[in-house]
């Protein structure tokens, strides 16, 4: 590798400077992540679906081109992973090769766990040639003693061995599959980290609190519970809460029922009436929202 000469006032931060981002970039791949990487394709013309030799921190690893060469606008970036090659037949038997071991890996610890009585689920082994290791992603309840584990794996596979525990969401992210609406997981597809999920989420959206309706495969709150919580919380500002008693064009009613999309409200009237307005027809029977004006954009 060609040594790179770095200014005597330079720090080790400075190693992402202008200079060293390429102007264009494109997306890779890599087997066994679980989301596109942005390269630096260098001189080399290539197309979406070829696969190429990725210069990694692991040494050289495969890859699938997933996007085309873009500009790279970032500029908070450092300096990303170089593509040095398409990849050859002689690569892709080497991949080949590597599937096998980790196939052969897999039957191996799941038998070992089941003969352990360890309560953990294997999710899946990736094994690092130019690392002689093999890494073994596990899910668990709680903390494992697998000392015994390891020690079994080493003896047998006659290389180091890592342990990794990944949370639900982090092993169906890896794993992939299709949510309750019919699309690729989230996770899998363009999330490129979990944030916090809450109950409050799903009420503040009006969503029966039934854990098989607004649960992931994952078995924890499904992720785009988020996307529009902000717009339901501006939306439900204005409207009374449920159960309160308010004034109407036709007399007094309490609340039983809010459509927070459609802005309409539910109202059972003291004569038992049931009736139904729009949240315009109950403004100005509504006492004023204490609501902080929105601030201008900057």
């Amino acid at each position: 590798m060609q040594n790179e000469t770095l200014n005597p006032s330079t720090t080790e931060g400075d190693a992402c400077a202008e200079p060293s981002r390429p102007k264009f970039v494109i997306g890779v791949r890599l087997r066994g992540r679980d989301k596109t990487q942005v390269c630096d394709p260098h001189t080399l013309q290539l197309r979406v679906g070829m696969e190429v030799m990725v210069e990694t921190e692991d040494g050289l690893q495969i890859g699938v081109v997933a996007s085309n060469k873009i500009l790279n606008v970032r500029k908070d970036a450092c300096r990303p992973p170089k593509v040095i090659r398409l990849a050859n037949q002689e690569d892709l038997q080497h991949e080949q090769n590597k599937c096998e071991r980790e196939s052969k890996a897999t039957v191996m610890c799941r038998d070992l766990i089941v003969n352990l009585k360890l309560p953990m689920n294997l999710s899946r082994v990736v094994f690092f040639e130019e690392l002689n290791k093999s890494v073994f992603y596990f899910t668990a309840e709680g903390r494992i003693d697998f000392r015994q584990l390891v020690k079994e794996l080493a003896s047998r596979l006659r290389h180091r061995i890592e342990m990794r525990q990944v949370g639900v969401r982090d092993e169906a992210k890896s794993i992939n599959g299709h949510g309750v609406c019919g699309e690729e997981l989230c996770c899998s597809r363009f999330l490129p980290e979990f944030t916090p999920v809450t109950i409050r989420m799903a009420k503040d959206q009006g969503l029966a609190l039934n854990p098989s309706k607004i649960s992931g495969v994952c078995g924890r709150l499904m992720c785009c519970l988020q996307y529009e919580h902000n717009i339901y919380k501006d939306l439900i500002k204005e409207m009374p809460k449920l159960g309160k008693t308010i004034s109407t064009p036709d007399g007094k009613g309490r609340v039983i029922q809010n459509d927070i999309l459609k802005q309409k409200v539910t109202v059972r009237l003291e004569d038992d009436f049931i009736m139904y307005y729009d949240l315009e027809e109950l403004r100005e029977h509504l006492p004023p929202q204490a609501v902080q004006p929105p601030k201008p954009a900057s």
